[in-house]
């Protein structure tokens, strides 16, 4: 059985995101991509958040922020974007269990796995490897379910629309995508930061049957991933999204970058508030048919 790593980011990168010339994501890679063209079928991400049974709102809050998203003409028409809550079985006291079961059969966007939720010993690993038979594309069965796979904390907001642009023109095959560490290494990152990263269809299978990885699954789970890749010569193709995912600063509008990916370190609900604020993403009018009765 498989335990958690616990899901961190830190603040390594706090005060590396400036704007000066930096609103470009770079795409990077040791063997370029073929330069045939895209597939005409829609590209599809599975978004795994990463949470703790007890954080009813949070995943409620975030659950909200996505929807409003997901709605949207534009990243309709580029992408499939799923969104699920990973969590894991063990321990999960008797109240908890009846309120993630409770969203599960309401919302439908819930994966809880067989796992322990304690620091560092394996979450990440068993989020990976359990998908192909979770998905039934593993031993053999149908094709590729996803594109691409994505690991994100419950205290990051992606701007879904953002991500899908900048995995328009990425590599679907042996890709690596996230904030990359050190960052003085911009073109072939030995590994992406926790904040969130996106692993491409066949490395999450290779991740599933490798007899290494089940091996090296403890450890700081950003670092073990990169190591995992970095150790089968795999991941040829990384995008490098620095410094368009980056830890909160302030409320000001000079602290959220233009082509911001995704915003890390909203660890209170306030912070969340002055994000989705400052992205437009909530819009608080007045209620016509409430005013109309009154």
């Amino acid at each position: 059985m498989h335990t958690k790593v616990r899901i961190e980011g830190g603040r390594r990168e706090r005060d590396l995101a400036r704007r000066q010339g930096h609103h470009q994501c770079r795409r990077t890679s040791r063997s370029r991509p073929p330069a045939a063209q895209r597939p005409a079928e829609l590209m599809s991400v599975l978004v795994g958040v990463h949470t703790m049974p007890g954080k009813h709102s949070r995943r409620h809050l975030i659950r909200m922020a996505y929807a409003l998203q997901q709605q949207t003409p534009a990243l309709r028409a580029a992408a499939r974007v799923d969104v699920r809550f990973v969590l894991c079985a063990r321990p999960m006291p008797p109240e908890h269990r009846v309120f993630v079961a409770l969203e599960a059969r309401a919302y439908g966007d819930v994966l809880v796995l067989d796992c322990a939720e304690n620091a560092e010993e394996g979450k990440t690993y068993t989020y990976f490897a359990s998908l192909p038979t979770m998905l039934g594309s593993g031993s053999g069965g149908g094709g590729r379910p996803y594109d691409y796979v994505m690991k994100v904390d419950d205290d990051t907001f992606l701007q879904l629309d953002a991500l899908a642009e900048t995995l328009r023109s990425a590599p679907r095959e042996d890709m690596y995508c996230g904030v990359g560490l050190p960052f003085h290494d911009r073109q072939f990152p030995p590994f992406m930061l926790g904040m969130g990263y996106l692993l491409s269809w066949d490395l999450v299978e290779w991740i599933a049957t490798s007899d290494m990885v089940r091996r090296e699954a403890m450890g700081v789970e950003d670092l073990t991933t990169g190591k995992w890749l970095n150790m089968g010569h795999k991941a040829k193709n990384r995008v490098n999204i620095f410094p368009r995912m980056y830890d909160y600063k302030s409320a000001k509008g000079e602290d959220f970058l233009e082509n911001t990916i995704g915003v890390h370190q909203l660890k209170q609900d306030l912070r969340w508030a002055h994000t989705l604020e400052h992205f437009n993403v909530t819009r608080l009018e007045p209620s016509s048919m409430l005013l109309h009765n009154f």
